[in-house]
């Protein structure tokens, strides 16, 4: 699924290279998670704005409200002045006069959903509930303490959740709380302070150098260029069972945490 990195590197790939274009199509495929929700003669004509995210979601500017998009467990978007035919997986095309922004995706759990605005229903009804941006200035040792003081589950079901912060998928989950030396079996009340201040930063740092090696590709994640990331070649942990660990040689574990596979070293990583 693409997270937080993965989907910010796919919004600088085309963010101003679509900002101030005039829409002169839009082609609708398959249906996907939930309906357009507006008429595409309504959105022709329009321009594009900035291009912001939110989560795991993108949100297109336009003249008068915007789309908000979300590329579910397998989708990806690519930006091209010329695209060819529409494949079967191809279900939305966003046609400007500068090029075509295209929504691939083969399970279809991804969306396009008009909206008035970013805070107005249903894009605010979407995105209510999401925690803190990793890179929010209030998402600190503080807010991430006081946060896991409320829930008695594993810490990394708890970061996984996206209520307290977004963006801390699977692999980033992993790799934060390799850095920060926490068992991800340990129960998130159980936390102290240091330890979440330690852990606030790591998942802060963790997603900061995803976003600069373009993501993570485990499958087939590509950004709007059709670039792949490469965060997966430089996981110290994730994908590493049986390995040793880069710190101290002891072999990597994974067990399961809620239908998701967790890896860690049981020495550099203490509950």
């Amino acid at each position: 699924m693409p997270e937080l990195p993965e989907v910010e590197v796919t919004r600088q790939s085309f963010a101003d290279r679509i900002r101030g274009a005039r829409v002169t199509a839009i082609r609708v495929g398959k249906p996907l998670r939930w309906p357009l929700g507006s008429s595409a003669e309504a959105i022709v004509g329009q321009r594009v704005g900035e291009v912001s995210r939110r989560g795991k979601y993108l949100w297109l500017a336009l003249d008068r409200g915007g789309l908000l998009l979300h590329l579910g467990m397998s989708g990806s978007l690519s930006f091209a002045p010329h695209v060819g035919e529409p494949g079967p997986h191809d279900h939305f095309d966003l046609v400007t006069a500068r090029g075509t922004l295209r929504l691939t995706d083969p399970r279809r759990f991804g969306a396009v959903v008009w909206s008035e605005a970013a805070d107005a229903p249903p894009a605010a009804t979407l995105l209510a509930g999401l925690g803190l941006e990793p890179f929010d200035e209030r998402f600190d040792g503080a807010h991430l303490h006081a946060a896991l003081r409320r829930r008695r589950v594993a810490v990394k079901a708890a970061l996984l959740g996206g209520e307290i912060v977004v963006g801390a998928g699977n692999i980033y989950a992993c790799e934060a709380l390799f850095e920060a030396g926490i068992d991800p079996r340990t129960r998130s009340d159980r936390i102290s302070r240091p330890r979440a201040e330690r852990l606030a930063q790591a998942v802060r740092a963790t997603l900061a150098h995803a976003v600069e090696l373009g993501g993570s590709t485990l499958r087939d994640f590509r950004d709007a260029h059709g670039a792949a990331g490469a965060f997966q070649l430089e996981a110290k942990v994730y994908g590493r069972a049986g390995q040793p660990c880069v710190r101290c040689g002891t072999p990597v574990r994974r067990i399961v945490q809620g239908a998701r596979s967790t890896f860690f070293c049981p020495v550099c990583q203490r509950r």
